[in-house]
């Protein structure tokens, strides 16, 4: 697209303006995802770089460090113990002893088994005992059921890395202790080592445990269920009391965006469903923004009363929990519900709106309930925003002869945007994810009769988030599940780089400083 000079762009309209924009934010895509091609190839470089680096530092300091450190090598912590720090040295000393004790009575044998997930001749994880005091066969389960395979496989994997890590802090630890005794400076004792973790280091020490939490509670989770979408892990195929489940490649990725021309494949379904999620997330992130942003525009504006007590009405809908809100509104617009009950009453209808039977009218009835909930936190955002914009702006606007909705698009929008730019982008995020709304107001139905038959049953108001969860919880097939867990990562993280790359508040972060 062809670049226009400032004064070619203010001789265009307003809707030609507004279609050049759209141009060049369409045309700085393909720029966007280049530089960030570019950048991993960077950041690829970089870590090649530094593994090399460190790869010619080990291999230095092995050569040219003293006995002590050679062994230190061999036996972390040596070189620490023999040079007086007996502290950090026992440290060093204990975490290979737990490694090694882990590895020769566990971790070798999850890691053995990894590879296979416990796959063995005939397939049968579990054995038929008779029991004499019941007179029946009791189903003995697998010793070494695949979903424990894989999940101590992991932590045994981690553990490696951990150990390969603190073995290259202790070889750095001897190599500064080296330098410093060669200098005729003084090592630090344990007494010091212990001072400093409880002084100018406390805020490493204090970080430990949060560290270890989000291994175990985060990033474990998210690599299990990474690693699941290259299972065949189902209901058929639980890996304890069914058949073991075993790697399986690409197959499920394939299955999921594999193409049936007859409507009838999951990625038919999924391709309905992530369409769907994207159109509920941009109408429930930006009807909720601009109808709150005019919420307390008009709540803010000189002249209104009772303004607290507007805003008192408005924030009752937060107050009140949305499990029991939402519940309480599916009730009131189902076939038997409160609202065709009025409306037949009055005789505005002659038969009951399908609210929740139709797919267009749900997906349009939950985005309008939707508005009713987000609007009361996006008037709190804007509110104090608004108080905030310099009133001088407004007075000098009006001076020059500016209309009360030139005011909004030059001054209050611009300004708000600015402010709530990040905040936008998360909203939009969090509706890809809003399982609240959709699953407590329509179930994800109604039910969508071409998903019936791919096996992978969704309704037409199905988000991928709430499509997840009836995979998992009712037809137990955790292997889709995880590779539409994966498609979501991959559609949220598409969207946040573009955006965050194009709103003002990153890119021109001083401007309203």
């Amino acid at each position: 697209m062809q670049k226009l000079s400032n004064l070619e762009y203010l001789k265009l309209k307003k809707f030609k303006k507004l279609l050049y924009k759209l141009g060049c934010f369409f045309c700085a895509i393909p720029h966007w995802f280049l530089n960030l091609f570019k950048k991993i190839g960077r950041f690829f470089k970089k870590l090649g770089i530094k593994i090399k680096d460190e790869a010619v530092d080990i291999v230095s300091t092995f050569i040219h460090g003293d006995w002590k450190t050679k062994l230190s090598y061999l036996i972390m912590g040596f070189g620490s113990i023999a040079r007086g720090q007996v502290l950090r040295g026992l440290l060093f000393l204990l975490f290979e002893g737990v490694f090694i004790f882990y590895m020769i009575f566990a971790g070798a044998h999850w890691l053995a088994l990894l590879p296979s997930l416990g796959e063995v001749e005939g397939n049968i994880p579990q054995t038929n005992v008779y029991d004499p005091d019941l007179d029946v066969y009791i189903n003995i389960p697998a010793e070494n059921p695949s979903f424990k395979i894989l999940l101590y496989g992991i932590l045994t994997i981690i553990f490696i890395i951990a150990l390969i890590f603190t073995w290259r802090v202790n070889i750095k630890q001897n190599k500064i202790a080296e330098q410093i005794i060669k200098s005729g400076k003084k090592l630090k004792s344990g007494k010091d080592d212990l001072k400093s973790a409880l002084d100018d280091q406390f805020h490493k020490t204090m970080l430990a445990l949060p560290m270890t939490g989000i291994i175990l509670f985060t990033v474990l989770p998210i690599l299990f269920m990474i690693l699941i979408a290259f299972t065949n892990f189902d209901a058929q195929h639980d890996g304890r009391n069914n058949l073991l489940f075993k790697w399986v490649g690409f197959t499920n990725i394939n299955q999921l965006l594999g193409w049936s021309s007859d409507g009838t494949s999951f990625s038919a379904t999924f391709g309905e469903i992530l369409t769907w999620t994207l159109i509920w997330a941009f109408f429930a992130t930006f009807t909720n923004y601009f109808l709150g942003m005019f919420v307390a525009m008009m709540i803010n504006k000189k002249g209104i009363k009772l303004k607290k007590v507007w805003r008192t009405i408005l924030v009752l809908t937060i107050a009140i929990p949305q499990f029991i809100s939402l519940m309480y509104v599916s009730k009131m617009f189902a076939d038997n519900g409160v609202i065709n009950g009025i409306l037949l009453k009055w005789g505005w209808i002659k038969e009951k709106i399908q609210f929740w039977g139709n797919k267009h009218s749900a997906r349009f009835t939950v985005i309008m309930i939707n508005i009713w909930i987000g609007i009361p936190y996006l008037m709190l955002i804007t509110t104090g925003i608004l108080m905030n914009i310099p009133q001088d702006l407004y007075e000098s606007a009006k001076i020059d002869g500016a209309s009360p909705w030139q005011q909004y698009t030059k001054i209050t929008l611009p300004y708000v945007l600015f402010v709530t730019g990040p905040y936008l982008l998360t909203s939009f995020i969090g509706n890809i994810n809003n399982f609240n709304v959709i699953y407590l107001l329509t179930g994800g139905g109604p039910v969508n009769p071409g998903s019936m038959t791919s096996g992978a049953p969704a309704g037409y108001t199905d988000l991928l988030i709430t499509w997840l969860f009836k995979l998992t919880t009712q037809d137990s097939n955790y292997k889709l599940a995880s590779v539409i867990g994966i498609m979501v990562f991959i559609v949220v993280s598409v969207i946040s780089v573009i955006v965050y790359n194009v709103i003002p508040s990153t890119k021109n972060e001083e401007d309203f400083a």
